[in-house]
């Protein structure tokens, strides 16, 4: 399921400069990196991406705030590297694969005339990119944070799938919860921030 064409359309750049041009542009130009830096079948820069993307906000997390370290074997610091191998091999790559899949269902129903599998993979990963900030004990900035990632979903998918953005919006809505929402904390964040200013 990933591939890594030498030549993709966008003309991506490989490597760390590459990594870090990607995210600053989907930051700020995400219309234009989405429309050009999104070539189908190049899915491995893009998982290499979000790999990055979930091992930087974990780091933050277990930094932070050093009880969210599981308990697994050696202590604290030899718990939090496992776990980091952990999302770095497994968990980021597979959270990935199964939002992809979810949103290609969604599309199908949504968007009927729409680009491949490989496409969307690609955008969501590159729309995690404000995550690598989330580890950071704010629920303010959470909030702001995983609420562009969804933002970015939906300017992506739009984009990339050629739909219009009430479509995309639709479309990516349960995924943008799930990920961004849960996985990156975004509700626990809103309902802490809300209870912050006595709102609950």
């Amino acid at each position: 399921m990933t591939t890594w064409v030498e030549n993709p359309e966008g003309g991506r750049e490989r490597g760390p400069r590459g990594l870090l041009r990607a995210w600053i542009e989907v930051l700020v130009r995400p219309r234009q990196f989405f429309r050009n830096g999104v070539a189908p079948g190049d899915q491995a820069p893009g998982l290499v991406f979000a790999v990055v993307v979930a091992t930087v906000y974990v780091t933050g997390l277990f930094a932070f705030t050093p009880e969210r370290i599981p308990n697994l074997a050696g202590g604290s610091a030899v718990s939090a590297g496992i776990s980091l191998v952990a999302v770095a091999l497994l968990i980021a790559p597979g959270t990935l694969h199964l939002t992809a899949a979810l949103q290609t269902i969604i599309l199908i129903v949504t968007v009927p005339d729409r680009g491949g599998v490989s496409e969307t993979v690609q955008v969501i990963a590159y729309a995690a990119a404000p995550c690598v900030i989330a580890g950071i004990p704010s629920p303010a900035l959470r909030v702001v944070v995983t609420l562009y990632a969804g933002a970015l979903l939906v300017v992506g998918l739009r984009e990339v799938h050629e739909t219009t953005t009430l479509r995309a919006l639709i479309a990516a809505t349960v995924p943008a919860t799930l990920l961004f929402g849960t996985v990156f904390g975004g509700i626990p964040a809103f309902e802490d921030l809300i209870r912050s200013i006595g709102l609950i």
